[in-house]
């Protein structure tokens, strides 16, 4: 027989780890499948008994289109390669409804599968083996008992992408299994895409995708979820979005999409994504009816989006991230890229509308470009210019209000690529539209509030840091709040504090997701008087009950990289033109408050970066972002090392000029 039960254990296997979530065993024997059959890619029916002839077959359940299924197709292929030569046979089935032979080959294409792709059309064999998501794994051993069901690894998950795997427990089945052992682990809990449960549509229930669904999708979700664009399948079409239906009601239920994290109980905001609740229950209601189709008269008109620039006009100046593509891996998580572009600006510029266009959609996740100015030029603000994020990508600043790029500044293109299964090649380009400097009246640009000053202990559930901006230039407004941490980032609450001792809660975010930077803009600018400040707290997770937690055993300090953390609270704001010059120049003598602040600087950035403790600072002891964006302007005698007087100097710069 090819299958003698789905998920039925051997009693005497190890336990599984209080870690790993044990499914419930499929007990029901199969039918003799020896005269089964199903297609290929090719159309070829393919008798289940041919992959019998070896000592263990490995069903890999897939889906053509679901992200973790595009992210382990290459591991399963490497499997099949490294175990081949002792007989073992991998072979992928698909049982989604949306997915065609075609499509199933150019899977196997492009991620470069050779072992067998089947199409289980009926879903026969997906119900005997009590499968539910894609990718899921089950492993048979001679007698075609299944021994091991669940997870390839634990390198991937929704929203969790690790540097490799901790946990083979594919491979270790296999392992145990041609030793004459039992798995270790019987059992896992995948992860991944819904298999849609094959349901008789009910149209009578009154929800239809032509009448209702498209609707809602058109309005929340194919500005991603279309042809060329980040998200990893495309939802127009009844045949493409029926197949989804269980998939869409439950990451809309869990909060996922649309990706929208901050409270709807505090602050207005323009960039605003959310469905009210009556969209949701449509939704709910679709699915639970089995997905009807309606009536082709019924659906609306599509929604026309721009391919090109997001721009008032054609852009007056397009900036290229580099003068040849970045090559994305296919699997891994990418660390932060960033490329430094001199834009040949001789004079100061204004730039009243900015656009990002990636070469690549599918793997580009965000990008953040900043300016940084000549060092003999004072940095304005943080520097930021403007960003990319799905579904958003241009700076349109309103009437009077721009930015300003000084003559000699260079631009610092920030990339976060996210792996698709296949390699990829991006240039990401900058579209720039110029404003009339006699028409500008505000000036735009970004502050920061950090905290540097944190250790997570490993295991912390809930660890809290805290940090304030006290200070802002005199006419200023709010127009922009961005939170930022890394892979532990839990929750984040900014509370504005004014003179009188009143709050409000500006913005909060309390289940923060590090796969989404997203600037919330404010609905109406917010006026801030003299003695204003934000108090803002961050919340981090660093147990292993964050799947996204790259080690819960270490502990955690502030850094660039994602497996480190920051504490960071991002403004935008709008001064009035010329205001930070005269702010400059009221504040042209240091202050002894100054010069302290500028010495405990100093010492704070040796105390933790001068590794081998010889006095000076070299340029890869430095974070990533310190070094491509600061080094330069405190190393005033280009001995490309850092002395303390060095640093103290260029931080009381800062303090005396930083407007």
């Amino acid at each position: 027989m090819l299958f003698a039960a789905a998920g039925a254990i051997a009693g005497d296997l190890n336990p599984v780890p209080a870690t790993v979530a044990e499914t419930t065993p499929v007990t029901a024997e199969l039918p003799n499948l020896a005269d089964r059959s199903l297609p290929d890619s090719y159309g070829n029916e393919r008798l289940l008994a041919e992959f019998r002839d070896g000592p263990v077959l490995v069903v890999a359940v897939l889906g053509v289109e679901c992200p973790l299924a595009k992210l382990y197709a290459p591991r399963l292929q490497e499997l099949a390669e490294q175990y081949a030569a002792q007989g073992v046979r991998i072979i992928g089935v698909n049982a989604n409804r949306q997915d065609t032979l075609a499509e199933i080959g150019a899977y196997a294409r492009r991620h470069g599968v050779t072992f067998p792709l089947l199409k289980d059309n009926q879903g026969w064999l997906i119900d005997q083996l009590g499968a539910t998501r894609t990718p899921e794994v089950f492993v048979l051993d001679r007698r075609g008992l299944v021994r091991y069901r669940g997870r390839i690894d634990d390198q991937y998950a929704v929203g969790v992408l690790r540097d490799a795997p901790e946990q083979h427990y594919l491979r270790d089945a296999i392992d145990a299994l041609l030793s004459g052992n039992d798995p270790p682990i019987a059992s896992t809990e995948s992860v991944g895409c819904l298999i849609g449960a094959r349901k008789v549509p009910d149209p009578t229930r009154g929800v239809t995708y032509t009448n209702q669904v498209a609707r809602v999708l058109e309005r929340h979700c194919v500005e991603c979820h279309r042809e060329g664009e980040i998200a990893p399948f495309a939802l127009r079409g009844y045949d493409e979005v029926a197949g989804w239906a269980d998939t869409i009601a439950e990451v809309v239920r869990d909060q996922r999409m649309p990706p929208w994290h901050a409270d709807p109980a505090h602050g207005e905001f323009l960039n605003t994504r959310l469905m009210t609740d009556a969209e949701k229950q449509v939704l709910y209601d679709w699915a639970a009816a089995g997905a009807p189709e309606g009536a082709v008269a019924d659906l609306p008109a599509e929604r026309k989006f721009v391919t090109g620039w997001r721009l008032p006009r054609d852009p007056d100046k397009v900036i290229p991230m580099r003068g040849e593509p970045f090559v994305v891996a296919p699997q891994g998580v990418i660390e932060y890229q960033y490329f430094a572009v001199d834009p040949g600006f001789e004079e100061d510029r204004w730039i009243q509308a900015a656009d990002v266009v990636p070469g690549d959609r599918s793997v580009v996740h965000h990008v953040i470009v900043f300016i940084t100015p000549p060092a003999d030029r004072p940095q304005r603000g943080m520097g930021m210019l403007t960003a990319f994020v799905p579904g958003q990508s241009s700076m349109v600043l309103p009437e009077g209000h721009a930015r300003l790029v000084p003559a000699g500044s260079k631009f610092i293109f920030q990339m976060h690529y996210t792996p698709s299964g296949m390699e990829k090649s991006d240039l990401t380009q900058l579209g720039l539209v110029f404003a009339d400097p006699e028409s500008v009246t505000q000036e735009v640009l970004s502050l920061v509030s950090a905290n540097p000053k944190f250790e997570i202990p490993p295991g912390a559930a809930d660890y809290r840091v805290e940090t304030s901006q006290d200070w802002f230039p005199p006419g200023a407004k709010l127009i922009g709040l961005a939170p930022h941490m890394h892979y532990r980032g839990k929750s984040f609450r900014m509370t504005g504090v004014w003179p009188d001792g009143r709050t409000d809660v500006l913005l909060d975010v309390p289940r923060y997701d590090f796969n989404w930077q997203t600037n919330y803009r404010l609905a109406e600018p917010l006026e801030l008087p003299a003695g204003f400040r934000i108090e803002s707290q961050a919340s981090f997770d660093n147990s292993a009950a964050n799947l996204a937690n790259p080690d819960p055993t270490a502990a955690v300090r502030w850094g660039d990289q994602s497996f480190e953390e920051m504490a960071v609270g991002f403004f935008e704001i709008a001064v009035p033109r010329g205001s930070l010059e005269q702010l400059r120049a009221r504040r042209s003598e240091a202050s002894q408050e100054d010069r302290e602040t500028a010495r405990r600087l100093a010492d704070n950035l040796f105390e933790q970066h001068d590794a081998d403790k010889d006095g000076v600072l070299k340029r890869n002891e430095l974070p990533l972002a310190f070094a491509i964006f600061a080094f330069k302007r405190f190393d005033f005698d280009n001995s490309r090392d850092l002395t303390p007087d060095e640093v103290f100097e260029a931080a009381l710069a800062n303090e005396t000029r930083r407007f």
